[in-house]
């Protein structure tokens, strides 16, 4: 099977059971350790709900990652431009960053929009930044993704859990959600260095989870000010924020919405 994000030949290493009933083979790329299951036929079933029953972090994740995009936006971009939350699913995230002060559009091809009905990406518009938090690993083209990204951004913001160097097997890894079964690809380090090189971006990452592919570089102090929760960091997003002075549009938005001047 050919590696989908370096183009080499991936060996099988291991498998597992999907959805307690489909025996699913799992690839690994010797050159840019990308992981990938097989043609994952299952999918439709796998979203029968788009976001599966067991994410019971959804609301929490929202609120957590609002505070990192205000740290990232106020360091590294235009707090005035518009931003787009791809795969933005009910809607929380684009709302709750409206609510901190930033012009946010939310575009998910799967998901119903809850929260942010008014204020869906329009593909005439170029973002300053695009956010896709736990996306990456339901990519089953993620090359094909990329592109379809960057025609909306030249910036992706993401968070994707890294496979494990800590020693665990990487088949008793609990991010592979055998429950569900959304996750198909599967990212180390290596891999997110090709993807950067493959569409002439610059990456850094926290080693982790959160990642970004940047069209300048962002040097890896300011990273860290970014998006870490040291208390330097903190300390450094509360000026910049008070400098930059970004006001809700909440107030803003109800009174377009409803024609009501309040």
């Amino acid at each position: 099977m050919k590696c989908k994000i370096c183009g080499s030949d991936s060996q099988i290493v291991f498998e597992t059971k999907i959805l307690k009933k489909y025996e699913v083979k799992y690839f690994r790329c010797p050159t840019c350790e990308f992981v990938q299951t097989e043609d994952p036929y299952w999918l439709e079933e796998a979203y029968s709900s788009a976001i599966s029953d067991l994410d019971l972090g959804s609301v929490n994740r929202a609120i957590s990652n609002s505070t990192l995009v205000e740290g990232a936006i106020l360091l590294g971009f235009n707090p005035k431009a518009k931003f787009i939350d791809w795969g933005g699913g009910y809607g929380i995230l684009t709302r709750l960053m409206r609510d901190r002060g930033f012009d946010f559009y939310w575009r998910d091809l799967y998901c119903e929009n809850l929260f942010a009905k008014q204020f869906v990406a329009s593909s005439g518009n170029k973002y300053e930044l695009l956010t896709a938090f736990e996306v990456f690993e339901h990519l089953v083209n993620p090359i094909d993704d990329i592109r379809a990204m960057k025609t909306w951004a030249s910036n992706i913001l993401f968070s994707t859990l890294l496979q494990p160097r800590n020693g665990e097997a990487l088949e008793d890894w609990w991010y592979l959600t055998r429950e569900h079964g959304q996750h198909v690809s599967l990212y180390s380090i290596e891999s997110l260095r090709y993807l950067a090189k493959r569409f002439a971006l610059h990456l850094q990452s926290d080693g982790t989870s959160i990642h970004l592919l940047s069209q300048e570089p962002i040097s890896p102090l300011k990273f860290k000010a970014m998006t870490s929760g040291t208390r330097a960091a903190r300390l450094i997003r509360k000026i910049a924020r008070r400098r930059a002075k970004p006001r809700s549009l909440l107030m803003d938005d109800f009174r377009n919405v409803t024609g009501w001047n309040v």
